[in-house]
Formats: C-alpha cells, sequence, structure tokens
C-alpha cells in the first residue's frame, strides 16, 4: 500500500496547480487506505495486492481527471474519501460474509426496489435512464445493482448446484424446478436493464451469470441458452430503441457520420493513434477533443499521453486485480465463498474490458466506467466495496509460531 501511495502521489504532483485538493486532503486519503490494511485482523493473512492496487489505480484516474477537469477531480477526491470510509466502516460486516447468504432474495428483492425507483426518479442521459439526482448528488443504482446479483447467485447456486448439474438437459421439469427461481431473479433484472436501454450493464450481468453457472454446475448448455437468451434480448433492444441502433452503426462505421454520431468515437481513436507507443507525455496531448472523456473515453486520454505501452500497463494492473481474484475463489473450500470469489472477479475484469474494448472499438461503447479510472462515485463506492469483499473472503488464518 505503501508502494501505491507513491505512486499515486508521484502521479498527482504532476497535476496543474489547484487541480487537486490541498495538500492535507490528500494526506487524509491516504490514511485512510493505510487504515484500510491495518484494520485487518493480525492473525490472519490477506492479499496485500488486492487494495494496494485498487488504490493505485485510483491515483492514477484522479491524476489523469485533474489534467482533464479540477472540477471532476475535486468531486472524485470526495467520493474516494466516502468510499474509503465504507470499506472501513464494513471491514467486520465482509469478515463475515458467509452469512449474506440466508439473505439472497432479499439481494433480488433490492435489485428491483432500485430498478423500480430508476423508472420513477431516472434522469435519461444520452438515451439511457439509468441516474437518479438528489439535490446536487447524482448516482447510478445499477453499480449496487451488480453486487447484490452476484450475492443472490452466489448463494442460490451453493444451494441448488449439485441437483442442477444432476439434472439432465431434456428434462424440462427437473431444470424448471431449480433454475426458475434463479432465472426469475436473475431475468427480471435483465429485462428491466434492456428496458432501461443499457446493454452495457446488462451484457456485465450476463457474462457474470454464466461464468458462475458454469463454475457450480459445468454445464455448457446453459451457459449456451444464456447466452442466446441474451441475444434475442439485444435483437430486440436494436430493432426498438434508436439510440443502440446509433451505437451499433458508429462502432461498424464511425466515418459514416464524422460530425455527428461518430465524432466522439473518432476523436477517441485519432487520440489513440496521437499517442503512439510511448504517448505524448502527461499534460501534452488534446484528450480534451473528445466529448465525455472523463467517463467514457479516459482510457483514450490515457493511452494519448502514456502510449499504447501505458495503455498495456494499465490493463496489465487490472488482469492481475482479477487473476488474483480468480485464485482466492480456487482457494476457498465452500462452494458459496468459491462462487461469490468467482462472481466479484468476473464483474470487475468483464466491466473492464466492455469499456477499453468499446474504446479501442473491438465492440459497440457502452455507458459504462472503467474501474478506479473514471469519474463517477456510484462506480468507485461499489468497486471499492467489491475489493473489500473479495479481499475478506481471501483472509486465512496465521500459522501460529
Amino acid at each position: 500500500m505503501a508502494v501505491a501511495l507513491g505512486i499515486g502521489g508521484f502521479a498527482l504532483s504532476l497535476a496543474p496547480r489547484n487541480s487537486v485538493g490541498p495538500p492535507w486532503a490528500l494526506v487524509l486519503l491516504a490514511l485512510g487506505a493505510l487504515g484500510w490494511v491495518l484494520s485487518a485482523p493480525r492473525d490472519t493473512r490477506r492479499d496485500e495486492l488486492l487494495p494496494a492496487l485498487s488504490v493505485m489505480l485510483t491515483g492514477l484516474g484522479l491524476a489523469m481527471l485533474a489534467r482533464l477537469s479540477g472540477d471532476l477531480a475535486h468531486k472524485q477526491e470526495a467520493w474516494i474519501g466516502i468510499s474509503l470510509t465504507l470499506v472501513l466502516l464494513s471491514r467486520r460486516l465482509f469478515d463475515h460474509f458467509r452469512q449474506f447468504a440466508a439473505f439472497k432474495y432479499v439481494w433480488v428483492l433490492g435489485s428491483i426496489v432500485l430498478f423500480a425507483l430508476i423508472a420513477i426518479f431516472g434522469q435519461e442521459v444520452n438515451g439511457a435512464k439509468l441516474w437518479i439526482r438528489i439535490g446536487s448528488i447524482q448516482f447510478e443504482p445499477v453499480e449496487i445493482i451488480k453486487l447484490f446479483m452476484v450475492l443472490f447467485m452466489a448463494a442460490y447456486l451453493a444451494e441448488t448446484a449439485d441437483v442442477i448439474a444432476a439434472a439432465k438437459p431434456w428434462s424440462v421439469r427437473a431444470n424448471a424446478k431449480y433454475l426458475g427461481p434463479l432465472f426469475l431473479g436473475w431475468g427480471a433484472s435483465m429485462a428491466i436493464l434492456v428496458f432501461e436501454r443499457d446493454i452495457g450493464m446488462a451484457t456485465l450481468l450476463l457474462v457474470t451469470f454464466v461464468a458462475m453457472l458454469y463454475v457450480a454446475t459445468r454445464r455448457v448448455d446453459l451457459v449456451l441458452g444464456g447466452a442466446a437468451v441474451f441475444a434475442l434480448a439485444a435483437w430486440w433492444a436494436v430493432k426498438h430503441y434508436p439510440y443502440v441502433v446509433a451505437r451499433f452503426q458508429v462502432w461498424q462505421n464511425p466515418f459514416a457520420d464524422p460530425l455527428g454520431r461518430g465524432y466522439q468515437a473518432l476523436q477517441a481513436l485519432f487520440s489513440l493513434a496521437a499517442g503512439g507507443l510511448f504517448g505524448t507525455g502527461y499534460g501534452l496531448g488534446h484528450p480534451y477533443y473528445i466529448p465525455a472523456v472523463g467517463t467514457d473515453y479516459i482510457y483514450a486520454a490515457w493511452s494519448e499521453e502514456f502510449g499504447a505501452l501505458g495503455g498495456l500497463v494499465l490493463i496489465g494492473a487490472f488482469l492481475v486485480v482479477v487473476q488474483r481474484g480468480l485464485a482466492i475463489a480456487q482457494a476457498q473450500p465452500d462452494l458459496y465463498a468459491k462462487l461469490l470469489a468467482t462472481g466479484l472477479a468476473v464483474t470487475l475484469g468483464v466491466q473492464t474490458f466492455i469499456i477499453i474494448g468499446g474504446v479501442l472499438g473491438l465492440l459497440p461503447l457502452t455507458g459504462i466506467t472503467l474501474p478506479f479510472i473514471s469519474y463517477g462515485g456510484s462506480s468507485l463506492v461499489a468497486n471499492f466495496l467489491l475489493i473489500a469483499l473479495v479481499w475478506a473472503i481471501g483472509s486465512e488464518r496465521a500459522a501460529s509460531s
């Protein structure tokens, strides 16, 4: 953690004057990060790379935001403070994470309630209705919903994995009996996501769902079935939502409308090209030509100023976090802990892949954030809680001397 804070601190020292908070505020954030790792019980061993890498990525993201917009950077600092406070307060709760399994249907109910609040009070931005504003604070409930759905699926599959695995694919009755509640809970969220026009988060939930289902049952037919259902839902969305059609058209050929729909995607590609292999240098690029560069396209800004090599370093850091999370899952003695850690690690990895793939033109761009790097309070809080929970799952009793 000390090394991570050193890297983040060095990056912030290069930021433009007054673009980040006063030194005492940064010191408080650093103390909060140190308090996070020092608060762990001394008789346990944990993977210290997980909190360290999350803090390092956050520091690098804050430095990039400070270069792009001092206003966004100041807001992100406040959200970092909130995130660290929440992980500190939740530490004892997460140490008893296995008790969360008893509330599996509460997680589904909570997700549906949050979706209902979005439908009633949500604000539509760029064709998707995903945000709720309370005064000057705007948050995105789907970031919390993704954690709720992982908690639900881990608990339900831990109870029913054996019978689901033993059921024959052609046995409609057996599959309906045990998969029904799972598909109802997951399917309800998927359907609402499609109706709320957020295909990116729907894709994230789908991949997380099939990954956990495969780990629990090893049934390929269920994975293929889930993918087929999602493909049909995506096809329906493309036929009925103009903004989804526009995103696919921009993905296929951004040069078709270079000053209109394709402008943002093209500016991102130009930014990536300008960075080359080694980048223009921090503060020497022109990423502000990209609309929404602090949220959807911050990876393009990073790669312009730090080059393709810098972009690969960032991807490598995410890969290490995901690999560590999957290693923690593999080491767990019980299925519930294994599924929970797997779902959380896959969620973080897939979210990173979707947004970076969208910026690079490998996938249609969606409105999800790059974890820890993009501006976004609800995303930052959810991902810090995700790391804190995986960190707790990997806790091992230290051998007594």
